[in-house]
């Protein structure tokens, strides 16, 4: 089937629209929740507050003190991760807070 030259994908749409908008950083931001969430266990996904995205930086919000120091203690391990998986260009740094 072929597409139409009118025809998009929603999230080709959602991409589109956070892009003329200014908001894309927040949408990649929600993607690495959903990656947290599929990667943690629920128990400890449930401490983190929130991921933000500042000048590519990714800020995660831990209420738990254990969780944070694990976080803290394996940064360089979770940004490769997020490199990976989103592409290098959009993070240099990540903060927990």
């Amino acid at each position: 089937m072929k597409k139409k030259k009118r025809e998009y994908q929603s999230s080709e749409l959602v991409k589109s629209f956070a892009r003329i908008h200014g908001f894309e950083h927040k949408l990649v931001a929600f993607e690495i929740k959903d990656f947290l969430e599929e990667y943690l266990d629920e128990s400890l996904f449930n401490e983190i507050q929130s991921v933000n995205i500042e000048d590519h930086c990714i800020i995660i919000k831990i209420n738990s003190p254990l969780l944070k120091n694990d976080f803290k203690m394996r940064r360089s391990f979770y940004l490769k991760k997020f490199q990976d998986k989103f592409g290098e260009e959009k993070f240099n740094d990540l903060q927990i807070l």
